[in-house]
């Protein structure tokens, strides 16, 4: 556990804007930090709303698969990996890009275009270094696109053409055409035109259904990861197809460092689910930074109280998890449902319904 002095230490340095943060300063302070050794923690989500009981079971087993992709990066393994969080989350991240059963990758929502438009951010909390990317076509995996950016470029956000050139060139797979849409998100494209044509309010239109969903609350499923390794290293990953029924080129708030994923060793790591246009507005995964760092919250306070005061506002709702330096976390949501898990000392924690936790072994 990292001392509450060093993270003191920090927030006293930055007050004075005048002077700001040396290079030197911040390696001895988080090398103070990665002295003392850190319990491995992954957690996921699997995207927030109004998620049916049909549904449920998918996406359980699905963030289950991903935890355990991810953890086998996370723990250090000899012969294996040393123990990234960075290639932790974005080992879970890709395992639900794989899964029809949310809103990234394969079973991405659609466009009036009725086309699948992709976004993802990762960002890992040492250098603060980040990949970013919107408008990916028929690429099963933007997150490993959005890493190769951080890694392979002087920039950290590229979109559209420039962006699918770019994946292309490193090696990205272009599937087929429309092999990334499902019925699922056809049917809710379907609804969505229906509302449309009738008058009704499709602000906050669902991105899934299914063939027993009566409901009309907005249903959007974001995946996202948040690690944090036995040296304190932090990363967040957040991938999505965003909303259904999005003109061409609508950019949300999963690729926006600040909205959709946040990682600083210093703060912690964020990554949040929702509807896009009332993430953005709120910067939902700043707030919860902020309120942990300046309010001195708990990564679970700061967590709830930002995602309420976010809907308290803007109506919209959403969710996050959170982990901060010292290994806390934070879950919460403000919509009927949201998907997490999160695997420590060998079990798996989860759960989709407010105020209700399941467990079972590694």
């Amino acid at each position: 556990m990292h001392s509450i002095s060093t993270i003191a230490a920090f927030n006293q340095i930055t007050k004075n804007k005048t002077k700001g943060i040396t290079r030197s300063i911040y390696q001895r302070l988080t090398s103070k930090i990665a002295s003392v050794s850190m319990e491995p923690i992954l957690i996921v989500h699997g995207g927030a709303g109004n998620i049916t009981d049909a549904r449920c079971p998918g996406k359980l087993n699905g963030m289950k698969q991903a935890l355990r992709a991810g953890i086998k990066h996370l723990i250090p393994t000899e012969g294996l990996s040393a123990g990234s969080a960075l290639d932790a989350v974005e080992a879970a991240v890709c395992i639900m890009e794989c899964d029809e059963n949310f809103n990234a990758g394969y079973g991405a929502c659609l466009n009036l275009e009725e086309k699948v438009e992709l976004e993802a951010s990762i960002m890992e909390g040492g250098e603060l270094k980040a990949g970013c990317v919107t408008l990916l076509h028929d690429i099963m995996h933007p997150i490993s696109v959005a890493r190769c950016v951080m890694q392979n470029t002087k920039h950290t956000f590229l979109g559209g053409v420039a962006a699918q050139k770019f994946a292309l060139e490193h090696g990205f797979e272009q599937l087929p055409e429309d092999s990334l849409i499902t019925e699922d998100a056809r049917l809710a494209l379907k609804e969505f035109k229906e509302c449309q044509a009738k008058g009704l309010d499709t602000t906050f239109a669902r991105t899934e259904l299914d063939a027993n969903q009566k409901s009309n609350e907005q249903g959007p499923s974001t995946v996202g990861a948040v690690a944090i390794d036995r040296n304190g290293n932090i990363a967040a990953a957040t991938s999505t197809g965003g909303i259904t029924g999005k003109v061409s080129g609508r950019i949300g708030d999963t690729p926006l460092l600040g909205c959709g994923t946040y990682a600083d060793n210093l703060l912690g790591g964020v990554s949040t689910t929702g509807h896009g246009e009332t993430i953005m507005r709120f910067n939902l995964a700043q707030k919860i930074m902020g309120k942990i760092r300046y309010e001195k919250k708990t990564a679970q306070v700061a967590t709830e109280e930002a995602c309420k005061e976010m809907t308290g506002r803007l109506i919209g709702t959403g969710g996050a998890i959170t982990i901060d330096p010292q290994g806390q976390l934070g879950i919460y949501w403000t919509s009927q449902r949201m998907g997490w898990a999160y695997v420590k000392s060998g079990e798996i924690f989860y759960g989709i319904d407010h105020g209700k936790q399941l467990k079972e072994p590694l």
